[in-house]
């Protein structure tokens, strides 16, 4: 009886081990802080897959760059030393130039037209292109629209960037959108921007109003104009050597909590932005509304010279969801 009991017993024993064995564990990383919109849907969408699948898919995150910059991130997944990562969908584009299209200058008058082309066609055909690469997209959250903030003065139409020395991502659509739009554009490491404004190296910087205020820049500059010159998505996306290796089953769990914090994080980001404009002007800034069919039109020029770069299909797609009601 006694052999029996310990028989069984170690039989528990392997079961528990066998089904430990079998849980995956997901290395997920992003750079930003882990309080942004971005990391605590990534938390919702963990506890939800883990729960999901009984613990056998577990993400793991790690904010702040901790796996790296978004570029060693990519690169990481492509061969599947970085299982999984939230990232800013434009930093793709050394992967393939067509990824720039998320870049292209007021192509979304309004985030429910980017919604709707990402979780559609446009959204689809860079997944395929993603495919190519190794990895997964999942789902596409955001990270919003980008604004202008500078110490000189309101921002109304693009007269008012003329001569202006702007730092801008090292991209190189956005330093032909701000040339075009006549500011003097140039890169900057995004660690040395702070200090940049504040000794007056440059005049202005542009991003989501999110970074304005988590990054402290109305410490440094006076002036927001809300000139939303592009909405930036991100991409919620896996190593396809990871993905691979989760049953269909939790696939299809996976994809369902991707989805579902997708929605939960555009959410977070579209209350940030009206909750930010009035904690921005608390702190002492001036906010204002731009012209924005004027600084379209200057920026026609930037859609000609890239029609080529990205294709008839992905900016007719582009085209289409503009005209989406």
């Amino acid at each position: 009886m006694n052999i029996r009991i310990l028989s069984l017993a170690m039989l528990g024993v392997l079961g528990t081990a066998s089904s430990s064995v079998q849980a995956l564990d997901i290395k997920l990383g992003h750079v930003l802080a882990p309080t942004h919109s971005w990391h605590i849907a990534a938390e919702g969408f963990a506890e939800e897959v883990r729960d999901g699948t009984e613990g056998r898919v577990n993400f793991q995150l790690f904010p702040s760059g901790q796996l790296g910059n978004e570029k060693t991130m990519v690169e990481g997944m492509q061969i599947g030393s970085v299982p999984a990562g939230l990232i800013g969908c434009s930093s793709f584009d050394s992967l393939n130039p067509s990824f720039g299209i998320v870049e292209l200058p007021y192509s979304w008058a309004a985030r429910e037209n980017a919604y709707a082309a990402y979780d559609g066609e446009l959204g689809g055909a860079l997944e395929e292109l993603a495919e190519q690469y190794n990895m997964k997209v999942l789902s596409w959250w955001e990270l919003g629209f980008r604004h202008v903030t500078n110490n000189e003065g309101p921002i109304n139409t693009p007269e008012d960037l003329s001569g202006m020395k702007i730092r801008v991502t090292p991209n190189r659509m956005r330093l032909d959108t701000f040339t075009a739009l006549g500011a003097s554009p140039a890169p900057l490491a995004f660690g040395e921007l702070y200090s940049a404004l504040q000794q007056g190296v440059f005049d202005a910087q542009e991003n989501p109003l999110s970074i304005i205020e988590s990054s402290s820049f109305y410490e440094v500059q006076d002036y927001v104009s809300l000139t939303g010159h592009v909405w930036v998505p991100a991409c919620l996306t896996m190593s396809q050597h990871v993905w691979n290796q989760i049953s269909a089953e939790d696939q299809q769990v996976v994809q369902q909590a991707a989805d579902h914090w997708r929605d939960e994080q555009r959410g977070m980001a579209q209350q940030d932005d009206e909750r930010l404009a009035t904690k921005l002007e608390e702190q002492g800034m001036q906010i204002n509304e731009v012209d924005v069919a004027a600084f379209s039109d200057a920026v026609q020029g930037v859609w000609s010279d890239y029609e080529e770069v990205f294709g008839s299909e992905l900016m007719g797609l582009v085209r289409q969801y503009q005209q989406a009601p």
